[in-house]
């Protein structure tokens, strides 16, 4: 019997395989809008596609990220200004892809843009500080998507979410959690609202790789600057000793990948393939330690992620 329901699962992989191989037809016809350009998955996936044969059309958020991005790539890829964070930028750069696509509809748009910081202890930040991070990883995913929606209804395309393995699972405080549990609760009611009308909406929840969101420097940046503004009462709350600027740089430096083409790969997948997944989870953490922890009872998986974290001074476990 085990040796079946094994034949069995082996030939639904092998079956799976083979249907994920099949690509779109036409590429040359088909528009890509990229947020989030300038560096990392964005700027290496608006220069896969382009290589592909894609029509991309890849936001930037600084004009040397545009100057950059242009000189790698072929006259079909097009750049454009783009703040995910002001209304009018995202309007602006709708009304232009309208414009460009015409009545062929835009195939598929990748919702790339993120910061992580600031990013700590709760009772470390101010509602001030969830704003900023909220506005860029959640409410312009939100925006963006909503003003191309229907260009992308008419192409019966594709929307493509970039959330986190953070949307699963927190391992950390502050906004960058909350903002990425966000963008899977947006995602998953709207690919149950555009499934009539042939659109198709996926999400990508990476683990940790080597971008500028994981920049230990920015990160213990971040942590040193939160530290210096706090209330004696909560540093001796925490004890000095807490603060270990070392502590950041070992743990990402133990689980950061950094083979961006494996996001990269799964992103050009849900773009390209005739039938994509739903959910991608690229990086061997999200696979096997993050998106398995996310099932456990909370409290399992609470004893792991306090374990494995520096003690206050003050501690109740």
């Amino acid at each position: 019997m085990f040796l079946y329901i094994l034949g069995l699962v082996a030939v639904w992989f092998v079956y799976r395989w083979y249907r994920e191989t099949k690509r779109v037809s036409n590429k040359e016809d088909k528009y890509v809008y990229i947020t989030g350009c300038d560096s990392g998955f964005g700027n290496l996936l608006a220069r896969h596609l382009d290589k592909l044969g894609f029509r991309v059309i890849a936001g930037c958020y600084t004009g040397k990220g545009e100057d950059e991005l242009k000189k790698v790539s072929s006259d079909k890829l097009t750049t454009i200004h783009l703040d995910v964070t002001d209304s009018e930028s995202v309007s602006k750069v709708a009304a232009f892809i309208k414009t460009l696509v015409g009545q062929k509809g835009l195939w598929a748009v990748v919702n790339n843009a993120g910061i992580s910081v600031p990013s700590g202890p709760n009772d470390w930040l101010t509602i001030e500080d969830f704003k900023p991070m909220i506005a860029v990883n959640l409410l312009g995913v939100i925006d963006v998507t909503l003003s191309v929606l229907p260009l992308i209804k008419k192409a019966k395309g594709r929307v493509i979410n970039i959330a986190s393995v953070c949307g699963r699972i927190s391992p950390f405080g502050g906004p960058y959690c909350v903002s990425k549990y966000g963008v899977e609760s947006f995602n998953d009611s709207l690919r149950i609202n555009m499934a009539p009308f042939g659109v198709k909406v996926l999400c990508i929840e990476p683990g940790f790789f080597k971008t500028n969101v994981t920049d230990t420097a920015l990160l213990k940046n971040n942590l040193m600057k939160l530290w210096e503004r706090l209330p004696q009462e909560v540093k001796d709350d925490y004890g000095h000793g807490f603060l270990d600027t070392n502590f950041v740089h070992q743990k990402y430096r133990q689980i950061v990948d950094g083979d961006l083409m494996k996001v990269v790969g799964c992103m050009e997948h849900a773009i390209s393939a005739l039938y994509p997944r739903t959910r991608y989870s690229p990086g061997w953490d999200a696979k096997f330690l993050w998106l398995p922890m996310s099932y456990m009872p909370s409290w399992l998986s609470d004893t792991y992620l306090i374990k494995s974290k520096p003690r206050p001074k003050i501690s109740v476990l």
